[in-house]
């Protein structure tokens, strides 16, 4: 009789752990596929495709590439709505920004045993490595995300293996266990070592991460929607919008958001039918969205400062244009604002 071909689904972020994970497992004829989880959240494929900084990195969905690097099918699945509970409200709480990640990660790997159940796979591998991340990849932590996602010993982490219990394709004799990896701590040489042995050169960087809720700015941006609107909560254009552009609070009543760049202005486009806007006809500048409800003169302190921004900042006057949602367009003829007239406090 043929030897059975045991079946893996694997988390696959597009980082060098996820893909090495992936990689060890084939080198043992595992089939193996993979899932990439959208929460809204995701750091590559927006921001760095939009914005001119970088220009020498490719831009790329680093799973979707890896994947294919693989030779694998990758499963993008949306959780945006399923995930919203994981992030108002984490059992174990936030790392040093808004990133639930010992919350998050059980949740994916929860979801990845569904799949996993649905489509009569026989295990999950993730690239988890201990002492890693501070708060999810902790030798205390890694029991609590197997017990809490339900997976329990069908989750196997093929970097670290050897350093915990052995798991179910472990014992049972699907992975052989001393082909596994006994990687641990921050280091990353180990890591490249072993990407070295497979022939893996073209990967994403560690450094950065792939997730805007460990960003300190983004999450302070987050923390102050949740407070202006008296309420925590969101929608994905809230989050995506929180993503580009520099955003500015003058006053309580409202915020704005500010393009940076030709790229952000063209995504702001999408968005300033559903928000008063601003632009200056007569120059280069940006496109202002006004989130909230401004007085007249907050939006003529919106002008001032949209007029900062843009190419004819040091005229004496220049001439902005403020547009309602579904109502004609309107001018005022300002000064600008001086840099050093707008507060730090202001800017988020």
């Amino acid at each position: 009789m043929a030897k059975q071909q045991y079946k893996a689904v694997a988390l696959l972020s597009g980082g060098l752990d996820s893909t090495l994970a992936v990689r060890v497992l084939q080198d043992q004829s595992i089939h193996v596929e993979a899932i990439n989880f959208y929460t809204g959240f995701c750091v590559e494929g927006h921001t760095h495709a939009i914005r001119r900084q970088d220009q020498n990195k490719v831009k790329r969905n680093n799973a979707l590439w890896a994947a294919e690097q693989l030779g694998i099918k990758l499963h993008i699945i949306d959780v945006i709505e399923e995930y919203k509970p994981v992030l108002l409200a984490p059992r174990h709480g936030y790392g040093s920004h808004l990133n639930p990640c010992l919350d998050c990660k059980s949740f994916m790997v929860g979801k990845a045993l569904h799949w996993m159940q649905e489509h009569d796979f026989d295990f999950i591998i993730t690239g988890e490595v201990i002492g890693q991340r501070p708060m999810s990849q902790r030798r205390d932590t890694l029991p609590v995300v197997a017990r809490e996602s339900g997976a329990q010993d069908r989750l196997l982490r093929p970097l670290c293996a050897k350093l915990l219990p052995p798991t179910l394709p472990e014992r049972e004799g699907w992975v052989d266990r001393e082909r596994l990896h006994a990687f641990n701590g921050r280091s990353r040489k180990p890591q490249m070592a072993l990407a070295q042995h497979y022939k893996i050169t073209d990967y994403a960087q560690p450094a950065g991460g792939c997730c805007f809720l460990t960003d300190a700015s983004y999450s302070h941006k987050l923390a102050d929607l949740w407070q202006a609107r008296h309420r925590r909560d969101y929608e994905l254009d809230d989050i995506m919008l929180l993503k580009v552009g520099r955003h500015l609070r003058p006053s309580p009543d409202f915020k704005m958001i500010i393009g940076r760049e030709e790229g952000e202005n063209n995504f702001l486009e999408g968005y300033r039918h559903a928000f008063i806007h601003l632009r200056t006809p007569d120059c280069t500048g940006p496109l202002v969205l006004i989130d909230g409800q401004p007085s007249h003169a907050d939006l003529e302190l919106a002008a001032r400062i949209t007029a900062r921004y843009c190419k004819n900042r040091d005229q004496a006057r220049v001439r902005v244009q403020i547009t309602p949602p579904d109502a004609a367009a309107w001018e005022l003829d300002v000064a600008p604002l001086a840099a050093d007239a707008i507060p730090a406090e202001w800017l988020l």
